[in-house]
């Protein structure tokens, strides 16, 4: 069972023991990310992430960090999205110690050098590039872009080459300093762990109470279907189609998941079956939802061969009208079934604990365990699933993006009629 407490300087602090495990995961949770950035600073918030690991006073290199860690076994590492940045390290339950008082040094103490500052440009401008030279991972990125079309969820979470070469020392510190404290804060803790240990938890994370946060709602005024096309010479055809959808606190995403899961969740999956099993128009084919606290995105990626790239998209927009007409009951049972185990599965883990609480504490969504969410998915019916898919699936409000070795995007814009 979880807990939660409340420090003087407004950290949020959840912890969850687990008995049958001898591993801690500690992950601390900032209510920050690209979506927070103005234009001219795109790529902050994941640039103080990589600074995190360049040194701190009583560990002034990376080394100094690394092999402290890798010394012990532990996995650490971290990580920026559109709303929250977070760092984690997961080790024996025997050197949790050494686990927060790292952590609270690197968040606390680190030096932001100059020296070392400069040098990180090379490497995130290098980051941007494999980003944008692997069509996989790109295409989601350019989707987002799209969809969000103006707003702060369509921020390129590293930023460009440009908004990153023009960061100094000043504006990344000022930026950290207004959104790295305690009330923007939330620290998962789960596994084993004893009382002089969260002790030296509550007393180690030293951050100004500050103010939580604000955003600005996202809004989607979309009437007619957008495309995306990214000229690349490449054998197979990225494409990421996305509807806009609604905010994760809305009691339809439940709904959501579990149609998601029909759609394109696993191996049985209609998208899955269909486009590539009958048709072989698809090495990959998935569907899922991409929610955020105001906003969100019903989303179908793959991976097409160049040749056949209109028959696939064709194939894939049927299997979207066939949903609206809704699913089975045997269909619903299956997925949830597949959401119970793979729930079961992820949640022996302490990371996956402390990930669980932590996210929903962040994004202010009433904690509950993961039994009490299951209840509520199990509670979907067929219709609340049908339903979704008609207020989804609206050809109006489609978006697609496209890397691939195509020069006019007509073609693709006359598919989403």
């Amino acid at each position: 069972m979880f807990k939660k407490q409340t420090l003087k300087n407004g950290i949020r602090l959840i912890t969850a023991p687990l008995k049958e495990t001898q591993t801690a995961s500690l992950l601390v949770l900032f209510k920050v990310g690209s979506r927070q950035e103005a234009k001219r600073i795109e790529g902050v918030s994941h640039f103080i992430e990589h600074m995190m690991f360049k040194g701190t006073k009583r560990r002034p290199t990376t080394l100094d960090l690394s092999k402290e860690l890798d010394g012990i076994g532990a996995e650490y590492n971290a990580f920026t999205g559109k709303d929250v940045t977070g760092y984690y390290i997961k080790t024996d339950s025997r050197h949790l110690s050494l686990a927060i008082d790292m952590l609270s040094d690197m968040l606390g103490d680190s030096l932001f050098s100059a020296e070392e500052l400069e040098k990180e440009k090379g490497v995130i401008v290098e980051e941007i590039n494999m980003y944008e030279d692997n069509p996989l991972m790109y295409v989601e990125e350019m989707l987002e872009e799209m969809l969000f079309d103006g707003g702060e969820l369509g921020h390129m979470i590293a930023g460009s080459r440009e908004t990153v070469r023009s960061l100094d020392r000043k504006k990344i510190l000022e930026y950290k300093n207004n959104y790295y404290s305690g009330a923007n804060v939330v620290i998962g803790l789960a596994g084993k762990f004893n009382q002089t240990q969260l002790k030296e938890l509550r007393t180690k994370f030293v951050f100004s109470k500050g103010r939580k946060s604000k955003i600005k709602k996202s809004t989607i005024k979309q009437v007619a279907p957008r495309v995306n096309l990214k000229h690349k010479e490449t054998e197979q055809v990225q494409v990421a189609l996305g509807f806009p959808a609604f905010s994760h606190h809305d009691k339809r995403s439940y709904a959501l998941q579990l149609m998601s899961v029909i759609l394109g969740g696993n191996m049985s999956s209609r998208l899955f079956i269909n486009v590539r099993e009958k048709k072989g128009l698809a090495y990959f084919v998935r569907a899922w939802p991409n929610l955020y606290e105001d906003a969100g995105a019903m989303v179908i990626q793959a991976g097409l061969d160049k040749a056949r790239i209109e028959e696939a998209i064709v194939t894939i927009l049927g299997e979207l009208n066939s949903m609206k007409a809704g699913v089975t009951g045997e269909e619903l049972k299956r997925a949830k079934d597949f959401i119970a185990g793979k729930m079961a599965l992820d949640l022996e883990d302490s990371m996956s604990i402390a990930q669980w609480y932590a996210n929903l504490e962040l994004s202010d969504k009433k904690l509950m365990t993961p039994q009490e969410k299951l209840k509520k998915l199990m509670a979907v019916t067929s219709g609340d699933v049908k339903k979704v898919a008609n207020d989804i699936f609206d050809l109006k409000r489609s978006n697609l993006a496209v890397i691939g070795p195509f020069k006019d995007g007509k073609r693709f814009k006359k598919l989403l009629k």
